[in-house]
């Protein structure tokens, strides 16, 4: 006759007199997992599964806490991440050589606008300074644009077509035209140079008239080229860019004329230097109004403006700005002083250009500064239609 089984009962009561004893070859946490499985009725376990715990186990646990310091356990807060760390907006694949285009571009502006002002007022200096370095400008412009598209016959399939609401379209027809205006203008100058007989006689004299005109055209085409390039960041869906489109073309306005007045005041004598004072002022205005926006009007986004490298250039830039007008205003009748100013005036123009460049290509990355706006503005519009539909 095979031996009688252990009831049971019996082998279960023996199961927990184990358990009950400490076992040193075990971690106390473990044994007193255990221990808690089995206080658990049998319909109410979790099998297959050692690591899951039965609800009234695993709320004691979450209060208790695994290290036994009895604080509740909190979630943490979220985090602004996307899918494989990835930013949710693709940043710009721009480099410096935009930013840089960025600055060239309104000092061709400004030097055109300083030539026509010299011309005006009969000042051959300024005017001979601003087309000279008007056209090196407009030139490094065309160099970087080309650049940054890869090949050059890219820029003539863009002229093929004519969008008005596409700035990056609108922009290439600005360049088009302001090129050869700004070159023609700055050939002009060199008629004095060329012999009074002959074929180039005949050319020496018909370029005065003709530089005149295509300085005028050039003048009247920089402000467009000044701040169409502000439109253009303002067009894109970088958020520090996209939402201070109201600035960005009154910043670049103003650091194009700051920049312009820079050349007057590097080039010319403290006698011929007064239209370079007076768009220094004036440049300088709308560069800091417009800088002062963009660091506290935009809230979350002001934030990549007024930090990093970003925040640096920007700072930088004015105090450049402020000390190089400081200095036109009070160096009147001193050159070197009116050179330091002019020096400072350039060197604000590009910190400013490549600060706002940086600060939208930081906001970019940044998923915090896509996800909160939207979140704001989709909120800002419930409040608005809620009342109106109860």
């Amino acid at each position: 006759m095979s031996p009688e089984r252990p009831v049971v009962g019996d082998r279960f009561r023996r199961f927990r007199e184990r358990l009950a004893t400490p076992r040193p070859d075990l971690p106390a946490q473990r044994q007193a997992d255990e221990r808690a499985d089995v206080d658990v009725p049998p319909s109410r376990r979790t099998h297959g599964d050692r690591t899951s715990q039965p609800p009234e186990n695993a709320a004691r646990r979450t209060r208790r806490g695994r290290r036994g310091g009895g604080e509740e356990l909190r979630v943490p807060e979220a985090e602004f991440t996307s899918y494989y760390g990835r930013p949710i907006l693709k940043a710009p694949v721009w480099k410096w050589d935009i930013a840089a285009y960025l600055f060239t571009g309104g000092l061709a502006a400004g030097s055109s606008l300083l030539a026509a002002g010299g011309q005006l007022t009969r000042r051959p200096v300024l005017r001979r300074a601003g087309r000279v370095t008007a056209l090196g400008a407009v030139s490094a412009s065309a160099v970087f644009l080309i650049r940054d598209l890869g090949r050059p016959e890219r820029f003539h399939h863009m002229l093929r077509v004519a969008k008005l609401t596409s700035p990056m379209s609108v922009g290439t027809w600005i360049l088009t035209a302001f090129g050869p205006a700004a070159g023609l203008a700055a050939i002009a100058e060199t008629a004095g140079w060329l012999p009074r007989r002959g074929l180039l006689g005949v050319v020496g004299r018909a370029l005065p008239p003709a530089g005149h005109a295509a300085g005028l055209v050039a003048a009247a085409t920089a402000p467009a080229l000044a701040t169409y390039t502000g439109v253009l960041l303002a067009d894109t869906a970088v958020p520090s860019w996209h939402e201070a489109y109201p600035e960005l073309p009154v910043i670049f306005a103003g650091s194009a004329l700051a920049s312009g007045a820079g050349v007057g005041l590097l080039a010319a004598p403290p006698a011929q230097a007064g239209p370079a004072r007076r768009m220094a002022v004036a440049g300088a205005a709308l560069e800091l109004y417009g800088a002062h926006r963009v660091e506290t009007r935009l809230g979350l986004l002001s934030e990549p403006y007024r930090a990093g490298r970003s925040g640096r250039l920007l700072r930088v830039g004015r105090l450049l700005t402020v000390a190089g007008v400081a200095g036109a205003l009070l160096g009147r009748r001193s050159r070197a002083v009116g050179a330091v100013s002019g020096a400072a005036l350039l060197g604000a123009s590009v910190a400013t250009r490549f600060g706002i460049f940086y600060g939208g290509v930081a906001s970019a990355r940044d998923p915090r500064y896509t996800v909160v706006p939207q979140r704001e503005r989709v909120n800002g519009r419930r409040s608005v239609v809620d009342p109106a539909t109860d």
